[in-house]
């Protein structure tokens, strides 16, 4: 078992910044790939962004070119820096981890609020 916790939310005004961390209580680099999804008020939750094994990444369209993923498996630590926010960019964002049997491991989430 993984347990995977986000944190780095909060409010930001629109073009706003913000960094999420994934903190993962054991050794990132055995997933297969991680990712974060985000859940709007009243959507469903959708794909943000997926960073592989081999450190290849992919973007949902709305997402490519102002937000980036990265992990550090020293730290057992991915991220998600989010660079001009915009109000439709709230939501829950949640982490999460798929070992090498794709067995998915997920955090609780951690609210982002743009808004001015």
């Amino acid at each position: 078992q993984v347990q995977l916790e986000e944190s780095g939310g909060g409010l930001v005004q629109p073009g706003g910044s913000l960094r999420l961390s994934c903190v993962a209580s054991g050794r990132i680099d055995r997933m297969n790939n991680m990712g974060w999804h985000r859940q709007a008020p009243g959507k469903q939750r959708e794909l943000v962004a997926v960073i592989k094994n081999d450190r290849s990444t992919e973007y949902e369209d709305s997402f490519k070119g102002r937000f980036t993923i990265s992990r550090d498996d020293a730290k057992n630590t991915m991220y998600l820096q989010m660079n001009a926010l915009k109000p439709e960019d709230t939501g829950v964002y949640s982490c999460y981890a798929a070992d090498q049997f794709l067995t998915p491991y997920w955090g609780k989430g951690t609210l982002v609020t743009v808004s001015s």
